[in-house]
């Protein structure tokens, strides 16, 4: 076998350079030149769920985001609702990419496409690499607001088994029990966000 040890270290960088070429440098030449959107584009109006939010906490809104629901609120808050899950390590348990194997869109909703991830709010992709929780990339309007204000502070108090912990920073209680600070209703605006650009039966299924 050694006398054939140079042939398979060859054989191995030449696979290695393909594979770069390939998965990497024939994708960037056909995308380096696109534009990627911007959360102004993604939201050119006020997305309802954001506007939702306003109604159903107007004191903790008007503190969050004084000028009210418009189109620079609302990218404003799905810029830090990602930011946020990306510090808490969301993106850990929950991957944000439906995978063409495994009958995954059965359980998850539609097959991801390219498309959906050129823009500043998929970049860099939260693919993950397992699923301790849903994916949530189909995840807009599957669950209300009120649904998602519950779960992130007691997890269990909508999903008995859950293993997620909670997030009671999130919160703020102004003398009408714990309501979204502006982390809070961002992550929310975010999570709702996720898949807004599909129809609702090709979301999440799976979560219902």
């Amino acid at each position: 076998m050694e006398r054939f040890s140079g042939i398979f270290l060859v054989a191995g960088l030449a696979f290695f350079l393909f594979a770069f070429v390939a998965m990497g440098a024939i994708p960037y030449v056909h995308f380096v030149d696109l534009p990627i959107k911007t959360a102004e584009d993604l939201a050119p109006a006020v997305l309802e769920d954001f506007a939702d939010l306003e109604r159903r906490w107007p004191e903790a809104f008007a503190a969050a985001f004084p000028g009210g629901a418009t189109v620079q609120s609302c990218a404003a808050a799905l810029r830090e609702g990602r930011d946020v899950y990306i510090a808490e390590g969301c993106w850990h348990c929950h991957s944000q990419y439906v995978r063409p194997v495994s009958n995954e869109d059965a359980r998850w909703g539609r097959i991801s496409a390219p498309a959906e991830y050129h823009n500043e709010l998929q970049l860099p992709q939260l693919f993950g690499t397992r699923r301790v929780g849903p994916d949530l990339t189909r995840q807009a309007r599957v669950h209300s607001n009120d649904w998602h204000a519950a779960h992130f502070y007691n997890p269990r108090s909508v999903s008995p088994t859950s293993v997620m912990p909670p997030f009671p920073w999130l919160f703020e209680d102004r003398g009408k029990g714990p309501e979204p600070n502006r982390k809070g209703l961002s992550t929310i605006a975010y999570v709702q966000w996720l898949g807004s650009w599909i129809p609702l039966e090709e979301r999440n299924d799976f979560a219902r």
